[in-house]
C-alpha cells in the first residue's frame, strides 16, 4: 500500500507505520550550484526540477555543471525499529546522496530509478539532513557518451521515502519494485507464471509470503501461502498457473494485478501489474499472440517547452493523446526510458514500446560514443540491467533497444554482443532491436534491426528509396528489418523553392522540405509488408543545445505541442483508421510569388474529395495512398481554396505576391 503525503514538514510528526508506507519528498528542497561560494542565496524548489529551464526559454545558457539539493526531515523516535529507504525515480545524470553528512550511495546514469537504504545514518527523534549532489556533465565512463538531446541537470522525477519493517520486499533491486512476473508456456487455455520476489531482511532466515492474483475484472484467480528461505542475492520463486487467461494485446489490453504480502499480518505488501502475451518475431514480422502487428511507430524524446525534462503526469497524458490521434501503435523511448507512469498508460491503452539502452552516437564529429574501458562497459551493462528489470512487468514493452547508430569500430561489436547477451539472459521472451546506418556484422547481433538511411536528404534522391528497398531484401532478406526516418522542418520557415539544395544550411529547414521528404518515404514504404515496421523520427520537436536555435525540428509536432506539421496529417491519414483525415498541405505558406500553382492535400475519407478554387471545381488525383494533387491552377490576387469529403472540410487562402504588391 502506498500513502503519499504532500510533504513531510520540518517540524511535523508522522504517525507510526504498521507496514510499508511511502511518503513523497518532492517539497521543501533548497537548490544551489556547487560553484557558488555560499548557500545563503539557495533557491526554494520542488521536485521535479531542472536548473536548465532558463536556457530552454532562451533566457540563459544551457549549463552542464554540478548542483546541490538539500532538505531536512524529521524522523520520529517510534520508527527506530523500522528500515528507511530513499528512492529517486530520475536524476540527471551522476548522483551522490548524503544523509547527515554520510555518503550513502552513488548512481551513474540519468534515466533510471535507484534507491539506497539510509537507516543506519538516521537520527531518530530528530531532524535529519538530506543532501543530493548532481552533475549533468558528459563522462567518458557513463552512457551515453554521445547524444543529440539535452541532459537537463537536476532531480527531474519524484523522490520518495520508503518505511518498512525489518523483513521487506527490496526497494533496491535495480530500482524496481522487487517483484518480477515471468511467463512461459502460453496457450489459449493457460499460462505458466513465476513470481520472483526479492526479499531483504535484517534478522529472519525465512518468511511467510501470501500471493493474490486478480484478473482484469478484479476477481481473485489465484492465491496461496508459502514459507520460503531468504537467501541474499537470490529471489524467492512462486510458480503458479492461470487457466483461461485474458491475454494482453493492443486491441484488448487486459491487465492482471499480483500482490505479494510478507507475514500473516501483511507486514509488507507490494502490488504490481502485468499482462500475459506471447511475442513472436522474425523476417515475416512481429506477432502478438499469433497475430502479426504492422508497426506504425514514433520516436519520442524526453522534454517539452516550458518544463524541459521535469514532466508531470498531465504532460504524458497530453503527449499520448496526440500519439493515439496520429494513429501510431508503437512508441520508441529514444536513448533511454521514460517515467514509469508513461509505460503504465501504454499498458492500459495497448501501445507497443521499444526502450533504448543509452548506447548511441549523435552526428557530431566532436563526440566519442564508445570508450574502450572496463568502467564504460560496466556502466552500460548496469544501465541495461536497470532498464530491463524496472520495466520487465510492463506488457506494452515488447523490445529492448541495444544500440543506435554507433560505428562498428574497434571493440564496439564485442560490446554490442555483450549487451545483447545480457538482455537475453535477463529476458528471453522479448526480442532485442537496434537502429543502424552502417553495414556489416553489427547488424546481425540483435534479433531485429531498424535501418536509418535518410536517402533523399543529404545524399541521393527520395526515389532512391525504391532501389534501396529491393537491394536490402535481395541481400539481407533473412533479417527481421524495419525502417526509421525523419528530417527537420520548421513551421516558422516557408519558401516557394521546393528543391532542396545540395548543401543544407542547418539554420534553414523550411517545413515544405520536411513534408516532401515524408511524402516520398510514405509513398514507397506505406504498403511494403517486407518491413515489420515503419518508425518516424520524431513525434515531437525536442530541445538540443547542439542545434541552431536550441531545438531539433525533426518532430511531427512542435516543441510546445501547439502546432501539428503537415507531415503529422500525412501519417494521420495513413494510420488513423477510426477518424478520417482531410488536410490541405502547405497552408502556412499563404503568400506566394508564382501564379502557377497546384494544391496538395491528404484524405482518408471514404468519400471522393471535391476541390473548389474560387468557386471553380478543379480536378484532382490520388498519386499515392491518401496523397492527392490538383491539376495546374493559374492564380491571381487572393484565392480561396476549399476541399470537402463527406462531412469533412478544409480551407486555405493563397495570395500571389505580385498582386499584393500592386495593391500596396
Amino acid at each position: 500500500m502506498k500513502r503519499f503525503l504532500l510533504a513531510i514538514l520540518l517540524t511535523g510528526f508522522v504517525a507510526v507505520t504498521q507496514a510499508r508506507e511511502v511518503f513523497s519528498l518532492n517539497d521543501n528542497w533548497k537548490f544551489y550550484f556547487k560553484s557558488e561560494t555560499s548557500a545563503d542565496n539557495a533557491l526554494n524548489v520542488s521536485i521535479p526540477h531542472t536548473w536548465n529551464l532558463d536556457a530552454l526559454a532562451g533566457q540563459g545558457q544551457y549549463l552542464q555543471t554540478m548542483g546541490n539539493y538539500t532538505r531536512d526531515i524529521y524522523i520520529p523516535a517510534e520508527w527506530s525499529g523500522k528500515r528507511l529507504f530513499i528512492k529517486f525515480h530520475g536524476v540527471q545524470c551522476v548522483t551522490d546522496v548524503y544523509i547527515n553528512g554520510h555518503h550513502v550511495g552513488e548512481h551513474r546514469g540519468g534515466w533510471t530509478a535507484f534507491a539506497f537504504e539510509i537507516t543506519k545514518h538516521i537520527n531518530f527523534g530528530k531532524n535529519n539532513t538530506i543532501t543530493v549532489s548532481v552533475s549533468n556533465a558528459y563522462f567518458n565512463d557513463v552512457l551515453p557518451g554521445s547524444s543529440e538531446l539535452n541532459f537537463y541537470g537536476g532531480i527531474y522525477r519524484d523522490v520518495e521515502l520508503i518505511v518498512t519493517n525489518p523483513t521487506t520486499i527490496s526497494p533496491m533491486y535495480y530500482g524496481s519494485d522487487g517483484i518480477l512476473i515471468h511467463q512461459s508456456n502460453i496457450t489459449d487455455n493457460s499460462v505458466d507464471v513465476t513470481a520472483s520476489v526479492w526479499v531483504t531482511t535484517l534478522k529472519d532466515k525465512s518468511c511467510d509470503l501470501e500471493i493474490i492474483v486478480r484478473s482484469p475484472e478484479g476477481a481473485v484467480v489465484y492465491s496461496d501461502y508459502v514459507r520460503a528461505r531468504i537467501e541474499q542475492g537470490s529471489p524467492i520463486s512462486i510458480p503458479f498457473t492461470i487457466d483461461e487467461p485474458l491475454m494482453w494485446s493492443p486491441d484488448e489490453p487486459n491487465l492482471y494485478t499480483v500482490s505479494i504480502g510478507i507475514g500473516l499480518r501483511h507486514e509488507d505488501v507490494v502490488t504490481v501489474r502485468t499482462g500475459f502475451r506471447k511475442i513472436d518475431y522474425g523476417p515475416k514480422g512481429l506477432s502478438i499472440n499469433g497475430q502479426r502487428i504492422d508497426i506504425h511507430g514514433v520516436t519520442m524524446y524526453h522534454d517539452r517547452s516550458g518544463v524541459a525534462s521535469a514532466l508531470q503526469t498531465r504532460h504524458y497524458d497530453e503527449d499520448l493523446e496526440q500519439i493515439i490521434d496520429l494513429g501510431a501503435n508503437a512508441v520508441r523511448s529514444s536513448t533511454a526510458p521514460h517515467a514509469q507512469y508513461f509505460y503504465d498508460k501504454c499498458d492500459e491503452q495497448g501501445l507497443l514500446v521499444w526502450i533504448d539502452t543509452p548506447f548511441t552516437r549523435a552526428p557530431f564529429l566532436s563526440d566519442i560514443s564508445y570508450t574502450d574501458t572496463e568502467r564504460f562497459r560496466n556502466n552500460g551493462i548496469e544501465q541495461l540491467k536497470e532498464i530491463i528489470i524496472q520495466n520487465y512487468n510492463h506488457p506494452s514493452v515488447v523490445m529492448w533497444g541495444i544500440f543506435s547508430l554507433v560505428k562498428p569500430r574497434g571493440s564496439v561489436i564485442e560490446f554490442v554482443r555483450t549487451l545483447n547477451s545480457t538482455a537475453k539472459s535477463l529476458d528471453s521472451t522479448r526480442p532485442t532491436v537496434a537502429s543502424s546506418n552502417h553495414d556489416g556484422d553489427i547488424n546481425y547481433i540483435t534479433d531485429m534491426i531498424v535501418w536509418q538511411q535518410d536517402l533523399g536528404w543529404q545524399r541521393g534522391r527520395i526515389d532512391d528509396v525504391a532501389i534501396w528497398q529491393d537491394m536490402l531484401f535481395n541481400s539481407w532478406g533473412h533479417l527481421a528489418s524495419a525502417v526509421i526516418y525523419g528530417q527537420n522542418g520548421s513551421i516558422d520557415q516557408q519558401t516557394d523553392d521546393m528543391k532542396r539544395p545540395d548543401r543544407i544550411d542547418k539554420r534553414w529547414n523550411p517545413e515544405c522540405w520536411q513534408t516532401a521528404f515524408h511524402e516520398g518515404y510514405a509513398r514507397y514504404l506505406s504498403n511494403d509488408k517486407r518491413f515489420w515496421g515503419v518508425w518516424i523520427n520524431d513525434m515531437f520537436d525536442f530541445g538540443s543545445s547542439r542545434y541552431t536555435y536550441g531545438i531539433s525540428h525533426r518532430g511531427l509536432v512542435t516543441f510546445d505541442r501547439k502546432d501539428k506539421k503537415d507531415a503529422y496529417y500525412l501519417y494521420r491519414s495513413l494510420w488513423n483508421k477510426k477518424t478520417p483525415t482531410l488536410h490541405i498541405s502547405n497552408k502556412r505558406h499563404n503568400i506566394r510569388q508564382d501564379s502557377v500553382q497546384v494544391v496538395k492535400f491528404y484524405s482518408s475519407a471514404p468519400q471522393k474529395p471535391l476541390l473548389i478554387v474560387n468557386k471553380d471545381t478543379v480536378a484532382t488525383r490520388e498519386y499515392a495512398p491518401c496523397q492527392f494533387i490538383s491539376d495546374t491552377i493559374i492564380m491571381h490576387g487572393t484565392n480561396r481554396i476549399k476541399v470537402t469529403a463527406g462531412d469533412l472540410t478544409d480551407e486555405q487562402k493563397i495570395t500571389i505576391g505580385n498582386a499584393l504588391k500592386r495593391r500596396q
